[in-house]
């Protein structure tokens, strides 16, 4: 996942005031895994989540709820940390805000014929046949009847091979970001590649939301139709620099026209912060 982190500007100083600023930063530090405020009360409505990246790390403590990363970076891999995070997630036990206490994530993305597999029939898993609004997939197809089965596959997959145990209790959120392969000019296909991970998601009667930012969105996605099973999703929102900045995010535009926004992210000292706006 891109947290779109700030870089910190480095600043010359001579070497008594380093010292100086050291000792103070010592004294005034917050305790090791203390979430950040960003005014009364923020603190309690802070989740966070992990995935590949966090492997054999420590992880955040006392979290209001945790979301854990399914994939290894890629759509078509599995975090090899997954056991470890998911227990993690699941010892919470004080969640003050709307969110549950353990949600998870997955990559998503529209490899085409580029991808190490690519489907060419409407059939997933084998002897079974999904029923695709756009058509029959057929062999090296890269249009939205293909995509939609290369989502609902990837999400079969998620669901099923890579240690989840039932998977239609948990919110299944979709990262789509530009640094996964994305078709540049079919939007379309694109959009065809997350219908089909909801429609599977929803299918084992599992709940599904959307984390991008509203430029990344636009640019893979771009806008989406009422009658679109998208539509009414909730939306997570990344690109705030702080706790303050992710709280004032519950209120921009969610990343479809019928939903809301139920989350925003942010990054403090290594972890990734995640404000819940509900």
């Amino acid at each position: 996942m891109n947290h779109y982190a700030a870089r910190a500007a480095r600043v010359s100083a001579g070497p008594v005031l380093i010292l100086i600023i050291a000792i103070l930063g010592m004294l005034m530090a917050p305790p090791a895994g203390a979430a950040p405020s960003a005014g009364e009360g923020t603190e309690q409505s802070l989740g966070n989540d992990v995935a590949w990246p966090q492997c054999n790390k420590a992880l955040p403590s006392a979290p209001a709820f945790g979301i854990v990363g399914v994939n290894n970076g890629l759509a078509n891999t599995t975090n090899p940390c997954l056991a470890e995070e998911l227990r993690w997630a699941k010892a919470i036990t004080v969640n003050p805000t709307g969110q549950p206490n353990v949600a998870l994530y997955v990559n998503t993305a529209n490899p085409g014929l580029a991808g190490s597999w690519w489907p060419s029939s409407n059939d997933y898993p084998e002897g079974h046949t999904v029923t695709n609004p756009y058509g029959t997939c057929k062999a090296k197809d890269v249009g939205a009847a293909c995509s939609y089965m290369y989502g609902y596959a990837k999400a079969y997959d998620d669901a099923y091979i890579r240690g989840i145990s039932s998977p239609g209790d948990y919110l299944w959120w979709l990262d789509v970001e530009s640094g996964n392969s994305w078709s540049a000019t079919d939007k379309n296909a694109n959009r065809a590649v997350l219908e089909g991970m909801t429609d599977f998601f929803h299918s084992i009667q599992a709940d599904v939301g959307i984390y991008s930012t509203g430029y990344q969105w636009g640019q893979i996605v771009g806008t989406v139709s009422s009658a679109g099973n998208l539509y009414t999703l909730p939306s997570w929102l990344a690109g705030a620099r702080t706790a303050s900045g992710a709280k004032a995010n519950c209120a921009n535009a969610p990343l479809t026209a019928g939903g809301k926004v139920s989350l925003t992210q942010f990054v403090s000292k290594g972890f990734d912060y995640d404000y819940s706006c509900i």
